[in-house]
């Protein structure tokens, strides 16, 4: 199996905070990894250092062997690795099709687009129903799938997702999982950063457990689902 990404003893502060204290870490390519975590553990500044959204104090990202670290957000976006952000970050003011629109924006294959915006109705058929309606009408589920759809308009090789079931009804969090998992199959790279722990790993191949700021714990998804020390500290034992 080959490394699509690796990050090497990363750093982050937020002023003379040290968030993220030295985690080093790869992703296979074709695989879901979880990063998960308590609330504050530092999952969330990972992934905005990954997408070029805060800088990081120390180590290095290399993305299929190129070192992106510090590059802008947008350059790392043309490199194909694209971030849905916790909160879902849609324009609310725009309809479904204008958002789905802007995640291509560093595109110029025109039928490209329309074949991935084809992809996402087919993912997300509720998309397709609503695509003329204003985004802030949507349901919080709905918005969900949006963001998840912008992202994908992007075609991106890597998927970073932060918290994609916060906020969200059980059934709603089943359905977007389920997702998750045929996206993965389709050849796309997916980093899952999540406070469902359960759900998160049930889905990854691989994970990593990350506490105030350091990685605590690695396995196979499977084996960190039943790993009594992950248990006893976010799955109620």
């Amino acid at each position: 199996m080959s490394v699509l990404l690796r990050v090497q003893d990363l750093s982050v502060n937020y002023g003379h905070i040290e968030a993220v204290k030295g985690i080093t870490f790869h992703l296979n390519t074709g695989e879901i990894t979880a990063l998960v975590g308590a609330n504050g553990a530092g999952k969330s500044t990972t992934l905005l250092a990954l997408s070029g959204l805060l800088k990081p104090a120390h180590g290095r990202i290399l993305f299929e062997d190129e070192d992106i670290t510090g590059l802008a957000p947008h350059q790392i976006v043309s490199r194909g690795v694209v971030q849905v952000a916790e909160g879902r970050a849609i324009l609310v003011t725009l309809t479904v099709s204008e958002n789905l629109a802007l995640g291509a924006y560093t595109r110029r294959d025109r039928a490209g687009i329309a074949d991935s915006l084809e992809q996402v109705f087919h993912l997300f058929p509720r998309l397709k129903d609503r695509a003329d309606q204003l985004a802030g009408n949507l349901s919080g589920g709905e918005q969900q799938m949006l963001a998840i759809g912008r992202a994908l308009m992007a075609k991106p090789r890597l998927l970073l997702l932060d918290e994609p079931s916060m906020g969200l009804a059980p059934i709603l969090v089943q359905e977007i999982f389920r997702t998750l998992v045929d996206i993965n199959r389709s050849g796309l790279t997916v980093l899952l950063v999540e406070q469902n722990v359960r759900q998160a790993l049930k889905i990854a191949r691989h994970g990593y457990v990350i506490e105030t700021g350091q990685i605590v714990l690695t396995d196979s998804g499977a084996n960190l689902l039943h790993d009594p020390r992950v248990a006893e500290a976010y799955l109620g034992g």
